[in-house]
């Protein structure tokens, strides 16, 4: 089997991530978690790397150990060991973990493999191989206890255990010589309907919604779930990889499904009511105009008015009860670090690389290498990239000034001298070119 590059092996990770993210928080022991591993295993996945759909409930309470015991890093998969050694099972091993899961079907793959071991099995026996190989045989019943759609209305008690996000269309704003189309990228708190953070952007790509959940994370602390529908912004994986290193789940609507985001819709129907049909023309000249009035009305406002959904409390008062457990960012922690786009490039002959339309320069001894560039999308072209070669910083991309470069004296490789030999002379510097030039 090929050994996976460091691209697949992440994929992997944010997969394995995203199946147990809301269960890997949960106190341990907390009961109905082995029916929602069942539940979990009932479904059908697009597993990077293989060809397999399915996923054992056995296999996710090991990478749930594996996350509390490493956190996010500990869901890639490791590097294989065994390279040159036989990893086929032989026909009498086979036969014996078969007949020991018949003879006890409730059996896990981890117990069976123990049992063989027990028994005086010494064949390196991994976890999957043995899954793969009960699973030929059909010795796993995949028939669920449930059927049909259950859609209970649902509300969680404690601030923090379920943030929603969702996009709105806006007025037309002036951007330059232009008027252009906004749209409201918005977070609620599910238990207390205090929205950590919303803000207006011109488009609702990534690169618009990243700085709003960052300051909702700054103003609110650490969601433990964070909902969202399927739009390309919520889909991406650098969005996914956020989440997995703040221990945050990332949890997506099921398409035509827009029932579980009622909280949020029904905030942005008291916005559309309230605040945007009674703004002034001048509120919404521009972003920062109608920002501003937006956060105006929020905090004024929207936080102070009895909800009925909070028995009449406020959002604020309903925060005050609820909020004694949310997870605030660690001081340690670097939230701009952290939210760093990361793109992979090769570097060319002339060490540079391309990004966005735009050539950097690197160390000389990257030439021909692949690097990590880790950048701001929303930084001025000037501000230099952070470049990552084999894990680790490799210095800066800095822009290329080609210009600049034709008074750089370059450095030529040189020849062993021989005794005997006259030294060469150095090679003439662009200074002494222009005055033979002009001695000529």
């Amino acid at each position: 089997m090929k050994e996976p590059d460091d691209e697949l092996r992440q994929a992997i990770a944010l997969f394995r991530y995203g199946v147990i993210a809301d269960l890997a928080h949960l106190p341990v022991g907390t009961p109905g978690t082995g029916a929602m591993m069942r539940a979990k295993a009932e479904q059908t996945y697009a597993i990077p790397g293989t060809t397999r759909t399915r996923i054992a409930a056995e296999t996710m309470r090991g990478w749930i150990i594996d996350y509390r015991r490493g956190g996010f890093e500990a869901l890639y998969p490791k590097r294989r060991t065994d390279r040159g050694k036989p990893r086929r099972v032989p026909a009498e091993v086979a036969e014996r973990l078969i007949a020991l899961k018949i003879a006890n079907p409730t059996r896990s793959v981890r117990a069976i493999i123990e049992k063989a071991r027990a028994e005086g099995i010494d064949h390196p026996l991994a976890s999957s191989t043995v899954h793969r190989l009960l699973a030929r045989e059909g010795l796993f019943d995949r028939t669920g206890p449930h059927g049909g759609a259950d859609r209970r209305r649902f509300a969680f008690r404690e601030a923090g255990e379920l943030w929603m996000s969702d996009v709105m269309h806006g007025p037309k704003v002036r951007h330059g010589r232009v008027r252009r189309k906004s749209y409201l990228i918005a977070f609620i708190d599910d238990a207390t309907r205090v929205v950590p953070f919303a803000a207006f952007a011109l488009a609702e790509n990534v690169p618009a919604f990243l700085p709003v959940f960052r300051n909702a994370l700054i103003r609110r602390g650490l969601p433990q779930r964070l909902y969202v529908d399927n739009g390309a912004a919520y889909r991406s994986h650098h969005l996914a990889l956020v989440c997995a290193k703040l221990g945050v789940a990332l949890i997506h609507a099921r398409p035509w499904q827009p029932a579980g985001k009622g909280k949020i819709e029904r905030f942005f129907r008291t916005l559309r009511a309230g605040w945007l049909g009674c703004m002034e023309a001048a509120e919404r000249e521009t972003l920062e105009t109608l920002n501003r009035s937006l956060w105006a009305w929020i905090e004024g406002e929207y936080h102070h008015t009895p909800h009925r959904g909070l028995e009449g409390r406020t959002p604020l008062e309903q925060w005050a009860l609820a909020s004694g457990a949310v997870r605030y960012p660690d001081a340690t922690m670097d939230l701009d670090d952290l939210f760093l786009f990361e793109a992979r490039r090769r570097v060319y002959k002339d060490r540079t690389v391309s990004l966005n339309g735009r050539v950097y320069e690197v160390d000389a001894l990257l030439i021909g290498q692949k690097v990590t560039l880790r950048y701001d999308p929303e930084a001025p072209p000037s501000r230099p990239l952070e470049v990552v070669h084999d894990g680790k910083p490799a210095g800066k991309a800095r822009r290329l000034d080609a210009y600049a470069n034709t008074a750089v004296r370059r450095a030529y490789p040189t020849k062993e001298i021989e005794a005997g030999d006259p030294a060469p002379e150095p090679p003439p510097s662009p200074l002494s070119l222009r005055k033979l030039k002009e001695h000529d």
